[in-house]
């Protein structure tokens, strides 16, 4: 059974958003119940990731055999629980099929923006919850980082929230393309992680039994 789903959103389905996809799951994988999928805004659908692409998410931990690219669908929208998208057009594409979905719907450049200067202590919502609960504590990041628009200050330049498309490009913006999405997967994974450990302090368990 799934309870927490990830959705990654790019254009063709065959380089930025499957690589995302492999990446999250590979670091989410200790928790069975999270389910990490990808697809296009124009789905270039059956078609295999780029060699290229492939090779950078094999070189950073994701595995990319037996991907299909698929085209985006409302369905999809509706079955996440988060959904990154690779540029601020693909989150607009998905907020056009699916209003309500602005709410769950982030760049994973500006997801990453958003949480950058969370701590330990930030995560009380999820300390409350129980450890076993994953699901419930990864919905209080999720939450965390909405909360976050408007507060944190905008990116130094509106393009920093999107992942270069390296399609139709040589190594060199492939290679551009990873240095811009890895970072941002190993912030998000290393929040996920922590919201999926912290606890609250001792003296705040006493206090709250008194």
């Amino acid at each position: 059974m799934v309870d927490f789903a990830i959705l990654t959103v790019c254009s063709g389905n065959i380089c930025r958003s499957p690589m995302a996809e492999q990446l999250l799951r590979a670091g989410l994988a200790q928790w069975p119940h999270v389910s990490v999928a990808s697809s296009g805004t124009i789905g270039l659908t059956g078609e295999r990731m780029t060699e290229q692409a492939a090779a950078l998410s094999h070189q950073f931990g994701g595995d990319p055999s037996g991907h299909v690219a698929r085209k985006l669908t409302a369905q999809q929208i509706n079955a996440a629980n988060l959904v990154f998208a690779m540029s601020r057009e693909h989150r607009r594409a998905v907020a056009e099929l699916v209003p309500r979905a602005v709410r769950y719907t982030f760049t994973i450049r500006e997801f990453a923006r958003l949480i950058g200067g969370v701590t330990e202590s930030d995560l009380g919502a999820a300390a409350a919850l129980p450890v076993h609960d994953a699901t419930a504590r990864f919905c209080t990041l999720r939450d965390l980082a909405a909360s976050q628009r408007g507060v944190v200050a905008l990116a130094a330049l509106a393009e920093d929230d999107d992942v270069v498309d390296p399609y139709s490009h040589g190594d060199d913006v492939y290679a551009e393309s990873a240095r811009q999405l890895v970072p941002a997967v190993e912030s998000v994974l290393s929040l996920f992680r922590l919201s999926a450990t912290v606890t609250r302090p001792s003296y705040q368990i006493k206090t709250a039994l008194r």
